[in-house]
C-alpha cells in the first residue's frame, strides 16, 4: 500500500522553506531550528544506548533505550498565548525503521508518557509526544480533588487541546524535525495511545482525519464526558450499606468465574466472552441473619445486591429512563473498589466542578441525572469527546484503526466500545467499517494492559505489528497474539474482531498456544 502521509510531503517541504538545513543525523545541529514557525528547541542530545532505563507503566519492567538516540525537548505556541511541550525521539540512522509515531497521553495528561515513547523507540519508529497543552504541576499535580482549581478545565484552548487537537498541533512539526534529521519524509505515520490516548486516536480519525496512516486506540475514553458520569453513578449506588469491599467483589468475581470460564472450551481462570454468559446475582443473597451481619465474601446483603446491578447497568437518564453510559460486565467486579472510592473524585468531580458548573463548591451529591446531563452535554461534550457515527473520511484516505478494550478494565465500561462501533455500522454504508476500523475484546484484560487479578491472562498485545501489516501490505488483522502473562507462563492467545472470540479448536488442544485457537 502505498504510504498515505506522503501526501503531505509537498507541505512539509512548504512549512521547512528557508529553515537551515541540517547535517545528516546530527543531533546539535537541531538546535538550528530554534524559534521557526512557533517552534521552540530546548535542547537536543545524545543519548548512548542502554543508558535511560524508565518503568512500563503497565507491567512494571523496565526499558532501557536500545538503540541510541537524539533526544529533543522542545515546545509549540498555540492560541490564548499557550504552550505545547513535547519531546522526540530519533534513533541512530541504522536502527530507524522509517516510520514516525505518536504517543498519546493518560488521565487529565499534563505529562509526556516517555515510557511509551521507549516502546516505540525500541521498534525503530522516530517518536513524538508532548503535554496536551498544559502542564500538570500547575493542575493539581496529579492529585485532583473536590473544590480544587484546575486551570485548564478553565480555559477553552487548553481543554480543546487536551484530547481533541494537541497530537495534532505537534505531528506536523515533530514530522517535519524528522525529515530534517534523516533527509526524507518518513514512509509512513502512525498514532498509539490507550485511555485518554485511545479518545486522542478517535479525536484524530474524526477531527484530523489527513495526519496518520495507522490509529491505535486502547480502551479509549472518547465519551469522556458520560465516562465521568458513570463513575458518579457507581460511587452513589455503592456507599454505606451497599459497599462492597474487596473481599465481597473477590467472591462476587470468583463466583461468576466458576459459572462461566468454561464456556469458550478451556478453564483457565478467563471469561472469553461475558455476553455469552448467563448468572443472575441474587443467587448469592445472604439470608436470614446473614442479611444483616454481612458476611463480607460469603453472600450478598440486598442493598450489595441492588449496587451490583447499577453497575451493571450503567447510568440511566431519570427522565427518560435511556442509558447515559453503558455499565460494567459480569467477572469484572473485583477491580470495583476504583468505581467505589476513587474515580469519582479524581475525575468526575473536578471536570463538573471546573468545566460544567464553573463552581467549585457544586455538590456532586446533587447531581441530577436529568436536567444536569443536559448541561453536561451542552458545556464539556463538545470540547471533549469524539464520538461521531461517521468516519468516512478517515476510510476514504485509507487510514486503518485497531481499537482494543479489556473485558475487566476498572475504568473504562467494556461495553462502550462495542456499542460505538455498532452505531459507526449503522451509519456506514455496505458494511464497510471492518475495512478502516476493527475491535478487539481482551478477555482479563484491566486498563491499557493486565490486570493484576487474573495474572493467568496475556499481559502484551502485539497490535503494532498487526497494525502496520494491515496499513502497509493490506494483511487484514484476522486476529492479534497476546503474550507474557503476570503469572510467568508462557500462555499466548489470539483476540479476534469482534463479534467474533476465541475458541479451543478441539479435545486436547494446547489451551497455552495461541494456534489451537481458532476466531469464530
Amino acid at each position: 500500500m502505498k504510504s498515505l502521509s506522503r501526501n503531505f510531503l509537498a507541505i512539509t517541504i512548504a512549512v521547512l522553506c528557508g529553515q537551515p538545513i541540517l547535517a545528516a543525523n546530527d543531533c546539535s545541529s537541531v538546535t538550528a531550528l530554534n524559534r521557526v514557525n512557533g517552534v521552540t528547541i530546548n535542547s537536543a542530545k545524545w543519548v548512548a544506548g542502554n543508558s535511560l532505563v524508565l518503568t512500563d507503566s503497565s507491567t512494571g519492567a523496565k526499558l532501557p533505550n536500545e538503540y541510541p538516540f537524539c533526544r529533543i525537548h522542545g515546545a509549540i505556541a498555540y492560541a490564548g498565548n499557550n504552550s505545547l511541550r513535547f519531546e522526540l525521539w530519533l534513533p541512530e540512522n541504522k536502527s530507524y525503521n522509517g516510520r514516525y509515531m505518536a504517543t498519546g497521553n493518560g488521565g487529565l495528561a499534563g505529562t509526556i508518557d516517555t515510557s511509551s515513547m521507549m516502546q516505540s523507540l525500541n521498534r525503530g519508529y522516530a517518536v513524538a509526544a508532548g503535554d496536551s497543552g498544559h502542564n500538570e504541576a500547575s493542575n493539581g499535580n496529579g492529585t485532583t480533588q473536590p473544590e480544587q482549581y484546575i486551570p485548564f478545565l478553565h480555559s477553552k484552548s487548553q481543554t480543546k487541546a487536551w484530547i481533541h487537537d494537541s497530537i495534532a498541533k505537534l505531528t506536523p512539526p515533530t514530522r517535519n524535525l524528522t525529515m530534517r534529521y534523516y533527509g526524507s519524509a518518513p514512509r509512513f505515520s502512525y498514532f498509539s495511545g490507550c485511555s485518554t490516548g485511545g479518545a486522542q486516536g478517535f479525536a484524530l480519525a474524526q477531527f484530523h482525519p489527513e495526519l496518520f496512516d495507522g490509529i491505535y486506540a486502547g480502551s479509549p475514553g472518547n465519551w469522556y464526558s458520560h465516562l465521568i458520569l458513570a463513575f458518579l453513578w457507581n460511587a452513589r449506588h455503592s456507599r454505606d450499606a451497599a459497599f462492597l469491599d474487596q473481599a465481597t467483589l473477590n467472591f462476587t468475581t470468583n463466583a461468576i468465574l466458576s459459572h462461566c470460564d468454561g464456556l469458550d472450551g478451556v478453564v483457565d481462570g478467563l471469561i472469553e466472552n461475558p455476553l455469552k454468559c448467563s448468572f443472575n446475582i441474587t443467587s448469592f443473597a445472604c439470608h436470614g441473619s446473614s442479611q444483616s451481619s454481612r458476611k463480607s465474601g460469603k453472600c450478598l446483603t440486598n442493598p450489595q445486591i441492588a449496587a451490583i446491578n447499577a453497575i451493571y447497568q450503567g447510568p440511566r437518564d431519570s427522565r427518560t429512563g435511556q442509558s447515559i453510559y453503558p455499565g460494567y460486565t459480569l467477572g469484572s467486579e473485583k477491580q470495583w473498589l476504583l468505581q467505589e472510592t476513587s474515580l469519582y473524585l479524581n475525575y468526575s468531580t473536578p471536570i463538573l466542578q471546573n468545566l460544567v458548573f464553573r463552581n467549585l463548591s457544586f455538590d456532586t451529591d446533587k447531581f441530577d441525572f436529568g436536567a444536569d446531563v443536559d448541561a453536561v452535554d451542552t458545556c464539556a461534550s463538545p470540547l471533549i469527546d469524539a464520538i461521531t457515527t461517521d468516519l468516512s473520511a478517515f476510510r476514504r484516505r485509507g487510514g486503518k484503526m485497531v481499537v482494543t478494550q479489556g473485558w475487566t478494565d476498572p475504568y473504562n465500561g467494556a461495553l462502550w466500545p462495542i456499542r460505538h462501533l455498532e452505531q459507526l455500522q449503522k451509519t456506514e454504508a455496505n458494511g464497510r467499517v471492518p475495512d478502516f476500523l476493527n475491535l478487539y475484546m481482551i478477555p482479563g484484560g484491566g486498563h491499557c494492559g493486565p490486570a493484576s487479578f487474573f495474572p493467568s491472562a496475556p499481559s502484551t498485545y502485539h497490535v503494532d505489528s498487526a497494525l502496520r501489516a494491515w496499513v502497509e501490505n493490506d494483511t487484514f488483522p484476522e486476529h492479534i497474539i497476546t503474550s507474557r502473562p503476570l503469572d510467568g507462563s508462557r500462555r499466548t492467545r489470539k483476540l479476534c474482531p469482534w463479534p467474533q472470540s476465541a475458541r479451543l479448536k478441539g479435545h486436547g488442544a494446547d489451551s497455552d498456544d495461541a494456534a489451537s485457537f481458532v476466531c469464530a
